[in-house]
């Protein structure tokens, strides 16, 4: 499960640094729709690999453990929430919609292993 929070930590980060560094994303608080959207999109995509990931390390009961990386991407991204509630470090909505796909994500990249 280790691998695949640090695959999409390192994913998302890399991903973020980039589209700052070329542009397309502002440095600080983001609240444009688009690029938010676009932010979620490539973090579905990283969420869905990393759960591949953890269910192909898995010794068994693979779409156990993917669900269970799942359930740990619902702590953190509901950690995500209350840290936005408080500082307003972005759309309120983002991070919410982050808790909504960690466990589907979870399920496809299960299903796709």
């Amino acid at each position: 499960m280790l691998a695949g929070v640090v695959a999409i930590f390192v994913l998302s980060s890399a991903t973020d640094l980039a589209l700052e560094a070329t542009g397309v994303l502002p440095r600080g608080p983001l609240f444009d729709t688009g690029l938010l959207f676009l932010a979620t999109a490539y973090r579905i995509i990283f969420g869905v690999l990393a759960s591949y990931l953890v269910a192909r390390l898995a010794p068994d009961h693979t779409m156990r453990h993917a669900l269970a990386f799942g359930a740990v991407g619902v702590v953190l991204s509901t950690v995500g929430v209350i840290v936005n509630a408080h500082m307003q470090l972005g759309a309120a909505w983002y991070p919410l919609l982050l808790v909504a796909v960690a466990v589907p994500c979870a399920w496809c990249g299960g299903t796709l292993f």
